[in-house]
């Protein structure tokens, strides 16, 4: 497995909260979106990919899915012990997107409103549910998409790890083909950038640093309103 990644703190925020895990040896890829006052949000998005990481260091595996599920709540753990220890980190938290390539399955687990997509012979299929305020209206038919783009409280998380001491984790697990693209970012890119329009830089650059690159580009293009964090793995 081969990928790249890119951050950038975008042109409206100060900070970056975002932060990003590739380790292709170890065929995992992640991303983070912290939240929380006075930079406890960068604290939550670091802490959550490094009490990952470190869950999943022992090389034997027999149930992947249950290991990363196990990862993902350990994660959780590790985010809210700290806010409930630290005045400055109180309420803080982080949606967690990860993937896990193991033989020729991913398996995802997921909180907050980052996203992971598989690219596959042209076609960009949505792999997560945002879970957020206005994604919860997009999958009932009350908002379009694109209403729910503009939308004024669409920053609303429904989820969030480490803010809690227990979480709701949605997982799941997809074959891969030769040729396939994942792609996990935070939601600075699709918030600006339109599903079909990711697609068209993943058709056009065959390069994943110069995709990356141009989705970042793409999102500051059209005002860079959020931090934005790609990360693309492609699996041969």
């Amino acid at each position: 497995m081969r990928a790249e990644a890119l951050t950038h703190t975008g042109l409206i925020r100060p900070d970056n909260e975002d932060a990003f895990l590739v380790d292709t040896e170890k065929g995992l890829l992640a991303v983070a979106d912290g939240m929380g006052g006075h930079q406890a949000g960068e604290v939550a998005s670091f802490l959550a990919l490094r009490a990952l990481a470190e869950k999943l260091k022992e090389e034997l595996v027999e149930d992947p899915l249950a290991k990363l599920l196990a990862a993902v709540h350990f994660a959780n753990e590790v985010v809210y012990r700290s806010a409930c220890q630290s005045p400055e980190l109180s309420g803080m938290g982080t949606t967690l997107t990860a993937a896990w390539v193991v033989g020729s399955q991913a398996f995802l687990a997921h909180v907050g409103d980052s996203r992971a997509y598989l690219f596959r012979g042209g076609r960009l299929e949505v792999l997560t549910h945002d879970h957020s305020y206005v994604g919860e209206l997009v999958r009932s038919g009350d908002l379009t998409v694109e209403q729910a783009r503009l939308h004024p409280h669409r920053n609303i998380l429904t989820r969030a790890l480490g803010t809690e001491a227990e979480v709701i984790v949605d997982t799941r697990v997809v074959g891969l083909h030769t040729g396939d693209r994942l792609l996990l970012c935070t939601d600075g890119l699709p918030e600006v950038v339109k599903d079909e329009e990711i697609a068209e830089v993943l058709s056009s650059r065959t390069g994943l640093k110069e995709a990356v690159q141009s989705l970042v580009r793409l999102a500051l293009e059209r005002g860079g309103p959020d931090n934005v964090t790609v990360v693309l793995g492609a699996y041969e």
